[in-house]
């Protein structure tokens, strides 16, 4: 059996797996949705980069959980891949869904094209939060209106210091047991990050024909990719 920890890209909270939760359960997997530090019911919890890296170790070591197979979606990669290094043997496979990954030195703006102004522009007028999306923003992505009002509605201003900070890379991203699904559509290829480190023996890549939010627009297909992974 193993135990999926499931981590929800910026803006968003546990909430966002709950059309993939059933699916995991039913095939009798622990299943473990994660609500980052500031985000959701979390919210007005202080957090920078590593209180969000420490979230995800925290719950695997207060629930002792084994046989992790560790996804973090979109901005959650990042913490994700700085966690995966850190819990050691629990880890068995580690899960970036259309997802940034961490380099040592790092932030989630560094390779932004205009290095991240914009979002630290963003940040500034808000209070220190990446405030809540617009519908716009989702469109071109697979998903109905119902799922955008829900994403919308559902979602929470982003702590900015976790968008701003450095990330601490203990190990190699390239020596962990990786599955990177690329949604493919509107965007088709993978970062040139995430390229270089499919060349080694460790990655592999699979793609979902729908947009960045899978958890949304294909809850079961993801489900199954992700049994698959946990299969391995």
């Amino acid at each position: 059996m193993a135990n999926f920890v499931l981590v929800a890209g910026a803006r968003l909270g546990a909430w966002a797996w709950d059309d993939v939760v059933p699916y995991l359960r039913a095939a009798g997997h622990g299943v473990h949705p994660l609500t980052l530090s500031g985000l959701a019911e979390k919210r007005g919890v202080p957090a920078g980069q590593q209180r969000h890296v420490q979230d995800i170790v925290d719950e695997v070591e207060r629930q002792d959980l084994r046989q992790v197979v560790l996804v973090g979606h979109s901005y959650a990669g990042i913490p994700s891949g700085q966690a995966a290094g850190r819990i050691g043997d629990r880890l068995a496979h580690t899960v970036f869904l259309d997802s940034s990954i961490p380099a040592d030195g790092e932030s989630f703006v560094a390779e932004w094209p205009d290095g991240g102004a914009m979002m630290r522009a963003a940040i500034a007028e808000n209070g220190g939060f990446w405030p809540v999306a617009p519908a716009a923003h989702f469109e071109g992505h697979g998903l109905t209106e119902d799922q955008i009002a829900r994403i919308v509605s559902g979602s929470t201003p982003h702590p900015g210091a976790t968008l701003t900070e450095p990330a601490v890379v203990d190990r190699s991203l390239g020596d962990l047991p990786t599955t990177y699904i690329k949604c493919t559509l509107g965007d088709p290829e993978p970062a040139d990050d995430v390229a270089e480190l499919l060349t080694g023996e460790s990655w592999r890549l699979i793609e979902m024909d729908t947009g960045h939010w899978p958890m949304f627009s294909r809850p079961r297909e993801l489900a199954q990719v992700l049994l698959g992974v946990a299969g391995l």
